[in-house]
């Protein structure tokens, strides 16, 4: 099987050096095999275009080798041993456990190889090449590609699709650098616990680790630059947040910069921050970077294209995804769209419609999210931060968890839901939960946004008992009246 980070993938999908100057013509030639341009890159190959799909390492893309998947998968090893620590509330008595990492490291690698055997076996079926190696424009729709097993070939597409990504970013710290710090990729490779993680951000991968690494026994500092934790969202989701990492026994430090970083990571660290006008030195064993990301846009011949970046170094696109070079396209994270896998799949619809001649576009589309913290953050639309900024008068309905009667059965009575109705008709604007299963009910509430429903459809459907959606029924039945 292949393990994360090799490239020891069957000889029918490495390329091998064809010797020559000329580029191999093809219909379309897709840069990256991530989610938008896997998907494109299947659809069109399925319908008989000749496609070439060059890929640096990870085949599928970060999603499934080291971001998305993989996360989830170690988070919801924390999330059981956490219940091994709550045993005794559920009626089971425990003798003393501990945690094993490298069997936790082990179940997340057999899903991944699983995953990308699949799509190995995709690739084949819908007839797109792909080709593993890192490929650099040369000029308009022309690249040259480095292959993984030695050589050089060079491809024009008629089309091209660029979706590169985006990869962790490592701030401009005295001594951080140096210090070798972990992201979310070589955390999720971890084969022990660590004694003390200092997390620089307190975003979604800060959080979703910290926690994680807390449940496995790790002691756990947060340093988050901004005053609360999500800072964007609602003042409650905030407070929330902040009550959950207290229960669980990790430490914040807010309104926090770093100065600098001294020692290894995976070893002994020191940082030196600042908190308003006094300084202190928070002492670790392990560093995480979870400030942002950056696009992976640089050194890769854009420019030869034609293609022009952001200011940000983002990959300029219209509403209809398609760069300053004719007939280039670019999708997902690395076209600045919002950074969720989901978001680059309808990217790929996007350009799917546009190169058969129809009109769509990225504009008003809704963009949901969720943080796979425990218990879950949703939410789609509005919050009240956003309709007060933008003077949207809005009718608001919350209830706590705990009257969603099957967080009872779970003992997962922790959070609240709340969402947010017109007041000039009864359409739903928003829609927040934290809480267990978060992410699931909030997709039944979209469906109802897509559709335009008046909240009172989901008042009034008669949903299973006892499930989670079921708890949208008080919840909308809180809706003050016109």
């Amino acid at each position: 099987m292949n393990s994360v980070g090799s490239l020891d993938f069957p000889q029918s999908f490495t390329e091998k050096d064809e010797n020559t100057s000329i580029p191999q013509e093809y219909d379309v030639v897709v840069l990256g095999s991530g989610e938008g341009t896997k998907s494109i890159a299947w659809t069109l190959g399925k319908q008989g275009k000749r496609v070439a799909v060059i890929e640096r390492k990870y085949i599928g893309g970060s999603c499934p080798n080291i971001a998305c998947l993989p996360s989830k998968n170690i988070i919801h090893s924390a999330k059981v041993a956490s219940y091994f620590r709550r045993s005794e509330e559920f009626g089971i008595t425990k003798d003393n456990f501990k945690i094993d990492m490298q069997a936790v490291r082990r179940r997340k690698r057999l899903m991944v190889d699983g995953l990308v055997d699949v799509h190995l076996a995709n690739f084949k079926a819908s007839g797109a090449e792909l080709i593993i190696g890192s490929a650099r424009f040369t000029g308009p729709k022309t690249l040259e590609i480095a292959l993984h097993n030695g050589g050089i070939r060079i491809v024009r597409g008629e089309k091209v699709i660029i979706g590169v990504g985006t990869h962790a970013r490592i701030d401009h710290i005295p001594g951080l650098p140096e210090s070798d710090p972990l992201t979310h990729v070589e955390a999720l490779e971890l084969d022990h616990i660590p004694k003390h993680l200092l997390v620089l951000g307190g975003g979604y991968v800060g959080l979703e680790l910290a926690q994680a690494m807390r449940r496995f026994g790790s002691q756990v500092t947060v340093i988050e630059r901004n005053g609360l934790l999500a800072h964007r969202e609602d003042e409650d989701v905030s407070q929330a947040l902040h009550e959950l990492c207290r229960d669980e026994g990790i430490e914040l430090v807010m309104s926090c910069h770093v100065l600098s970083v001294e020692g290894k990571s995976r070893q002994s660290v020191k940082l030196r921050v600042v908190q308003g006008e006094s300084e202190r030195i928070l002492e670790g064993t392990h560093i995480l970077a979870a400030t942002g990301r950056t696009p992976n846009t640089e050194g890769i011949g854009l420019e030869l294209a034609g293609v022009e970046l952001t200011e940000r170094g983002y990959i300029k696109v219209n509403e209809r995804l398609k760069t300053t070079a004719p007939d280039v396209y670019a999708v997902g994270d690395c076209a600045g769209s919002p950074q969720f896998t989901h978001i680059g799949y309808d990217d790929f619809r996007v350009v799917r419609e546009n190169l058969a001649g129809h009109h769509r576009v990225t504009t008003g589309r809704q963009v949901p999210f969720c943080m796979f913290t425990d218990p879950e953050l949703a939410r789609v639309g509005m919050s009240e931060k956003e309709a007060k900024e933008k003077g949207i008068a809005y009718r608001l309905a919350k209830i706590p968890m705990a009257a969603d009667l099957r967080t009872r059965t779970l003992s997962e009575t922790r959070g609240f839901m709340k969402a947010l109705v017109s007041k000039e008709h009864d359409r739903i604007l928003g829609f927040t939960a934290f809480g267990v299963g978060a992410g699931e009910i909030m997709a039944t509430v979209q469906i109802a946004m897509v559709a335009q429903l008046p909240y009172m459809a989901v008042r009034d459907a008669v949903l299973t008992h006892p499930t989670l959606a079921e708890g949208l029924v008080p919840l909308f039945s809180a809706v003050p009246p016109q």
